[in-house]
């Protein structure tokens, strides 16, 4: 048995210190499969955290196969998972509770609900538009062009903590200018 193996073998025997070694044989690894899906570093290593946890909870059912693609699949799914928790919070904070539960309370997937789903969205992309454009912008690329807070400040030659302001008080106008839209009505 190679060392690569023993070591796999110890952490799924709860063999006392053998699975930071694990840790440490992939984690560069698990963070370039991370890092392909999720551009902002901090986050992946939140991500990279359940990686871990993933790896250590499932490790003694692991069946002895490719243990570089099992952990591979797991940092995916993880990734794949924080993406779409990510878009899920941002549709959450943009659209009122009220809108969400009426929005459930129909059918699933029914003509309706597409068309009520359909001009939901062109009205956020209205509310987007119609707060400053600065503000509009920031939450247009951190949300819907999935780009770190690095990524924007490098593209508008900003500071990080500028972006993260910006994300915050754009959060804040878009939440007031949906409750006017909705007062409206």
């Amino acid at each position: 048995m190679d060392l690569e193996n023993q070591i796999i073998e110890n952490a799924r025997q709860c063999n006392e210190g053998s699975f930071p070694k694990l840790i440490d044989t992939y984690k560069s690894y698990i963070f370039a499969i991370i890092l392909n899906f999720i551009k902002d570093y901090n986050e992946v290593e939140n991500v990279a955290q359940d990686v871990f946890l993933q790896i250590y909870v499932s490790l003694p059912s692991y069946n002895q196969e490719n243990f570089k693609a099992w952990i591979g699949r797991i940092a995916t799914n993880k990734s794949i998972d924080w993406l779409r928790r990510k878009k899920a919070k941002f549709m959450d904070e943009a659209l009122e509770d009220s809108v969400i539960e009426r929005l459930h309370q129909d059918q699933e997937d029914s003509p309706e609900i597409l068309l009520v789903e359909k001009e939901r969205r062109e009205e956020l992309y209205k509310a987007l538009n119609s707060i400053p454009e600065i503000y509009g912008d920031a939450l247009k690329k951190f949300y819907f062009y999935d780009m770190s807070y690095e990524e924007i400040a490098n593209e508008e030659e900003v500071s990080i903590k500028t972006i993260a302001s910006r994300l915050y008080r754009g959060k804040i106008l878009l939440k007031e200018k949906w409750r006017e839209k909705d007062e409206a009505l």
